[in-house]
């Protein structure tokens, strides 16, 4: 009888012990997802500037057509790879995405600077 009682304060002690240590992970985990999203929104913003510069390109005539399909496809590719992780990030699952969608271009915002 006395040894499960010590056993119990025992794991008491340890349970309140251990307790910051559980919580000051779960912070350290929150603080690095954070950080990972905020690269990961700069990254998306950067990719959408690129693509914005591309279309650019194009009107000025700095790019051919072709030259700007090609790097258009690949900048909307990696574009929807940074979008899928966010949404791993963000603990969402993300949906998939349609050729029509991968296809679209992102909406011009007023506020961007162009170039």
């Amino acid at each position: 009888m006395e040894f499960l009682l010590i056993l119990v304060v025992f794991l008491a002690v340890v349970a309140i012990v251990a307790a910051p240590l559980r919580a000051g992970r779960a912070e350290e985990l929150e603080r690095r997802e954070s950080a990972e999203l905020a690269d990961l929104e700069a990254a998306k913003e950067a990719k959408y500037r690129e693509i914005r510069d591309a279309e650019l390109d194009l009107r000025t005539g700095k790019l051919s057509e072709a030259d700007h399909k090609a790097l258009d496809r690949q900048l909307r590719a990696e574009a929807i790879q940074l979008l899928r992780r966010i949404d791993a990030v963000r603990g969402r699952r993300a949906e998939p995405i349609t050729a029509e969608q991968a296809d679209a271009k992102p909406a011009a915002r007023s506020d961007a600077p162009v170039g």
